[in-house]
Parts: C-alpha cells; structure tokens; sequence
C-alpha cells in the first residue's frame, strides 16, 4: 500500500545493500498491489483521517503505545534467538515495565525508564542465521514481503497477545483499530513517494530489510572496524 512506501522512503539515504529484487512473479505482485491501493484509497486512509480528526492525540499516542507493547515480547524472543541475550533482557525489562506501571502498556514509561526501543522479528532471525530473503511478495493488504519474511510474519503473529482475545468479533476489532492507527501515522508522508510506486516499494523494502538484517553493517561500511563503538566512543 501507499502508506508502506511512504515510511519507506526514510530509507532513501541508506546504501544500497540490493542492486536487483528477485520478482518472479511481478505481474500477480503489481495486480496485488493495485487492490491494496484501492482499498487504501477509497477505505483505509479515509477511515484513518477521521480518526486521527476526531480521536485526541493524548488517546492516540496511548493506543499507539498499547499496541507497541503488545509487539514486545516477540522482539524479546527474536533478540534471544538472535543472540542477543542482553538486548532480549533489556525488552523484557521494557515490556514488564510498560505493562505494570504503564497501565498495561498505554503510557511509555520503559523509555524514560532507560530502557532502548528495539525492531527485530522473526524473518530478520531467519535472515541473520542465513536464510536469503526468497522472491519479493506483495501481500493483499499486508503490503510488501518476501517468502522468509511471509514465514517470519506468521511466527510472530503466534506470539501476538491479540490472537487470544475472544470472541473472533472483538479481536478483529482490535485488529482494525490496530491497522488504522498505524496508517493514521502514516498520513504525513504520502506525498513523498513519486515515479513508479509498485518499483519504489519493492526495492527500498528489500534494502530495508537487508538493513535491518544486518543491524546496518554492511561490507561498504566504512566505520565497522574503525575502533569506535556506536556512540563514537574510543574502545580502547
């Protein structure tokens, strides 16, 4: 959808880490993606702007923070496959937090708190132990994927607390609620994707993940063994 492309564009600047995507499958991928911009076009992103008019912003960061944490524990878990154990430590420490002293997740106190935010799921685990990504998937409605992340995204929706809320009504409520207040942040950015949309978001998804997969190291960069930590601090 538009809104994926969009937020993919805050990857314009990074290297390229793919020079060609494996798209097999191009024209089922572009009619796929011409159904997912229709229905963003004439319901999601309407639907979202009068959310994001109506809804106060004190009740959207909350509902946003509520649903960032529910995603915690399954970054915890992927972090700890990863091998990563302190960093799984620190999500765990995050989720706890943010759950009890939260209010079960709708204020962000873990962060204050000191503990970092983190982004992994369980296609990136997948790619980290060598999995290759497999051919460029366009998903009805989910957006852009690839065969080991469509894999990696059905795991971790195993690990999603919202697969246990009953009855199956109330859960696709959550779901919806879910979906439009992520493209309610979305709406900023849509006009900074330009020329052919379908190829835009192709490649800058697979750059990103490539990215992502890497912790943003790559062979080209220049820093990775220059003495310096993260912070530029001399680790001598």
């Amino acid at each position: 959808m538009k809104q994926c492309a969009a937020l993919l564009v805050l990857v314009a600047g990074l290297p390229t880490l793919v020079h060609a995507a494996g798209d097999p499958i191009e024209p089922v991928n572009r009619g796929v993606y011409s159904f997912n911009d229709f229905a963003d076009r004439w319901a999601i992103r309407p639907t979202a702007k009068a959310y994001d008019k109506v809804v106060p912003g004190f009740l959207k960061s909350g509902i946003s923070n509520f649903f960032e944490n529910l995603g915690t524990p399954a970054i915890a878990v992927n972090q700890l496959l990863q091998g990563k154990p302190v960093r799984s430590l620190s999500d765990t420490g995050r989720f706890l937090v943010n759950t009890t002293l939260g209010v079960g997740g709708l204020i962000d106190v873990a962060t204050h708190a000191g503990f970092a935010k983190h982004d992994e799921d369980f296609g990136q685990t997948l790619g980290v132990w060598g999995a290759d990504s497999g051919s460029f998937l366009m998903l009805p409605f989910l957006g852009p994927s690839s065969v080991r992340d469509t894999l990696g995204f059905a795991v971790d929706g195993l690990m999603n607390p919202i697969r246990f809320v009953k009855p199956t009504e109330s859960r696709a409520a959550v779901m919806a609620l879910y979906v439009i207040d992520l493209r309610a942040a979305l709406l900023g950015v849509d006009q900074l994707v330009s020329g052919d949309e379908y190829l835009f978001l192709r490649d800058a998804y697979l750059q990103s993940r490539a990215f992502s997969v890497s912790d943003g190291v790559t062979e080209e960069d220049p820093f990775a063994d220059d003495g310096f930590d993260d912070d530029g601090f001399d680790l001598e």
